[in-house]
């Protein structure tokens, strides 16, 4: 089976090794996007699907776009017998669907219609889902709306962040797509319409989104780091400058000597609980933050950072 495939992200990579090292799929053109600024420097990079394409020793187009122009025409050339995109972010035109034999088939990250959109992964961490998975699906011209090929559930681990989770589903999305594609071929699997009924979304998440208020309670910000971990992480202030908080927990079960008072535990003031550091939140809750990264700096250990910035009695995030 000859496939072209569609990707951008680190979590398309997966996906793609999976067809590489397929006997029987050959991978006759990676699409991605061209290299961007990046880094401190604002160095010219390449994706991490050209640089796993490259890897495989798999020829890579690197192109704004394929609904039109010489990314089309790459396309349409090859005649594949199918298209695979893997978080790409480009909704695909009709022209472009009708290329190959078998379709255009996608691989989503959580269970549609659940979660339509750009950020599956981090939306069902800060809804607090219990369960997510994998869709393939073949694609139309709406936004993941396509009829559902197969599924795969799985529970998400109460630890898990957006990055461990994302690459989980990746690794499942792989095997998956690689069974589906067979299955296509041999018009063994039957497409399903999905209830539209039911759709939620799951959009782009904002800068905005990313700023911690500690007004509210302890889990739903626990929620919110996990989901921006481990980039862009969630953020807050200390001391007029910010700081990104990559890991936490609630503590409202832990114990521990108190070192500073907390005697007014209000949402936002901080103390120290021996060498834990901990942070106040809405009806009296308290969150533990167990890694941080201030500005300028790499990730550390929360407790390493409080050690250096001497937190004092009655100093509070923002």
């Amino acid at each position: 089976m000859r496939v072209a495939f569609l990707g951008n992200d680190p979590w398309s990579v997966a996906p793609l090794r999976a067809l590489a090292e397929t006997e029987d799929v050959e991978v006759v053109l990676v699409v991605t996007n061209p290299p961007r600024p990046a880094g401190r420097g604002s160095e010219l990079r390449p994706t991490a699907v050209a640089d796993a394409a490259r890897e495989l020793d798999l020829p890579v187009f690197a192109i704004e776009r394929v609904r039109e122009g010489k990314g089309f025409d790459a396309l349409n050339a090859l005649e594949p017998d199918a298209l695979v995109v893997v978080a790409y972010g480009e909704i695909l035109t009709p022209d472009v669907l009708d290329i190959p034999r078998l379709g255009a088939v996608n691989v989503h990250f959580s269970l549609l219609p659940r979660w339509r959109g750009a950020a599956p992964v981090q939306h069902a961490i800060l809804e607090g889902d219990e369960v997510t998975g994998v869709t393939v699906m073949l694609m139309d011209e709406g936004m993941d709306t396509g009829p559902i090929l197969a599924t795969q559930e799985t529970a998400i681990d109460p630890e898990e962040d957006a990055g461990t989770l994302g690459a989980r589903l990746a690794e499942l999305g792989g095997s998956l797509l690689v069974d589906v594609l067979r299955g296509l071929d041999a018009g063994t699997i039957e497409p399903r319409s999905q209830d539209h009924t039911r759709a939620t979304y799951a959009p782009k998440l904002t800068s905005q989104e990313r700023s911690i208020d500690w007004a509210t309670t302890a889990d739903v910000i626990v929620r919110q780091v996990r989901a921006f971990a481990p980039e862009p992480g969630a953020v807050t202030t200390f001391r007029a400058q910010p700081i990104k908080v990559r890991s936490a927990r609630d503590a409202g079960a832990i114990g521990g000597r108190m070192i500073a008072d907390p005697d007014v535990r209000e949402a936002g003031r901080t103390w120290l609980e021996e060498t834990r550091v901990v942070v106040g939140t809405a009806n009296g809750g308290r969150i533990e933050l167990l890694e941080v990264v201030p500005a300028g700096r790499r990730p550390m250990q929360a407790a390493d950072w409080a050690r250096g910035v001497r937190i004092q009695p009655g100093e509070s995030f923002v």
